[in-house]
């Protein structure tokens, strides 16, 4: 029986050749931490084909543009977003305090532990920045308002606390990308009393 080492390095198994639309997840995931790192115009292909362990002919074989690898990273950031989104809401948080949602409890809990994958953190980071590019713009749009609507019908909140949750959400993000703790942020310090 010959032997052959995966596509991962996980070390000899037995020969299996991978599908086109396995390969093509493979490619996907090796693109989320390669433009996570560098975004739309500053990742190469040949260092997402590098990472994923295709040839560069390859990848353009199964993604036309490099533009398209991207919209197919971002796409799979939304719906790592979106199934832990259905999962947190199967589960509203039973600690909700008064006046607060326990299912939007619930996704934001989920959507705070998300955060720790700095890829999934960055790559957002990065397709808001490349929204200069029009087929980019649309696309993100699009997948960012689904999520809305998705949380919307999730939870049946109103509007206002709908605005609310996204907004906490993006300051997330930023407080994420930063590494900043409760300790560094100074409207803490501010609403406990003093200005810092």
């Amino acid at each position: 029986m010959s032997t052959t080492a995966t596509a991962r390095g996980a070390g000899p198994t037995t020969s299996h050749r991978l599908t086109a639309d396995e390969r093509r997840a493979e490619i996907v995931e090796a693109a989320v931490r390669a433009f996570a790192s560098g975004g739309l115009t500053g990742t190469s292909t040949e260092e997402i084909a590098r990472l994923a362990g295709v040839s560069q002919p390859y990848l353009f074989r199964l993604f036309g543009t490099k533009r398209e690898l991207f919209l197919a990273a971002i796409a799979r950031a939304f719906d790592r977003i979106a199934d832990t989104f259905d999962a947190a809401a199967r589960q509203p948080a039973p600690e909700a305090p008064a006046g607060v949602d326990p299912v939007l409890l619930s996704i934001g809990h989920a959507y705070g532990e998300l955060l720790a994958d700095q890829s999934l953190l960055r790559l957002q980071l990065h397709a808001f920045a490349a929204c200069d590019d029009p087929e980019v713009r649309v696309f993100v749009r699009r997948r960012f308002s689904d999520l809305v609507g998705q949380v919307a019908s999730l939870s049946g909140t109103s509007a206002d606390a709908l605005r609310s949750f996204f907004a906490e959400g993006m300051l997330l993000n930023v407080a994420a990308a930063m590494e900043l703790s409760e300790a560094d942020v100074a409207w803490q310090r501010m609403c406990e009393g003093g200005p810092g």
